[in-house]
């Protein structure tokens, strides 16, 4: 009788340990799972990028190339522009781009439109000019843009839509980051393109 009640108390404890462990590992399991979930959405609501302004360039009929500034939200983590999409609409025609590698300038060196060749854009794909860029953290591989940097988008709408944006056209869209806040694009064309650099948002 005594071996018998050792034997089942030494299981019991056994028991004990094992499922005490289990309760352990399954809390540190939830405890990381809950860190983890806290740092992106802290990511996600903290970081971003927001469109400070956009301007067009008009061949006096059509705006053929737009020029959208953005920064990173403030207190926002770093952003890979490389890994954002601009998606823009005009309402008949949507489109999504992706940043191109072999339209990229450190600097507007020639002017907004002239820095950049815009016929080696498609309908597919955006450039980018760097207009500030205090720790050089914007390359043309690794275009990573942080607090203060200012870097332009460069879109060839004469590609992305038929003949490029007339007057009066809603155009509405949005700057896709890898994460974060997005940034907004929202502007209608006026209605006289005569002149040639033409301010649209804000």
């Amino acid at each position: 009788m005594g071996v018998g009640s050792l034997i089942i108390f030494i299981a019991m404890i056994l028991a004990a340990g094992i499922a005490a462990s289990v309760l352990m590992q399954t809390m540190n399991n939830l405890q990381q799972q809950a860190m983890k979930t806290g740092e992106e959405t802290l990511r996600e609501v903290s970081s971003g990028v927001r469109v400070t302004h956009v301007s067009g360039f008009s061949n006096g009929t059509k705006l053929t190339q737009l020029g959208v500034f953005i920064q990173t939200t403030a207190g926002s983590e770093p952003i890979d522009i490389s890994r954002t999409v601009i998606a823009l609409s005009d309402s008949s025609v949507k489109v999504l781009l992706d940043y191109t590698s072999t339209c990229y300038s450190g600097s507007a060196s020639n002017g907004l439109f002239g820095t950049i060749n815009a016929s080696n854009l498609s309908s597919t794909t955006y450039g980018i000019i760097v207009i500030r860029d205090i720790d050089a953290s914007c390359s043309r591989q690794v275009p990573v843009i942080n607090d203060e940097d200012i870097v332009v988008l460069m879109v060839n709408t004469s590609k992305c839509f038929p003949g490029g944006l007339g007057g009066r056209v809603e155009v509405s869209g949005s700057i896709l980051s890898e994460y974060g806040v997005r940034g907004l694009i929202s502007f209608v064309t006026p209605s006289s393109l005569h002149s040639t650099i033409v301010d649209l948002q804000p």
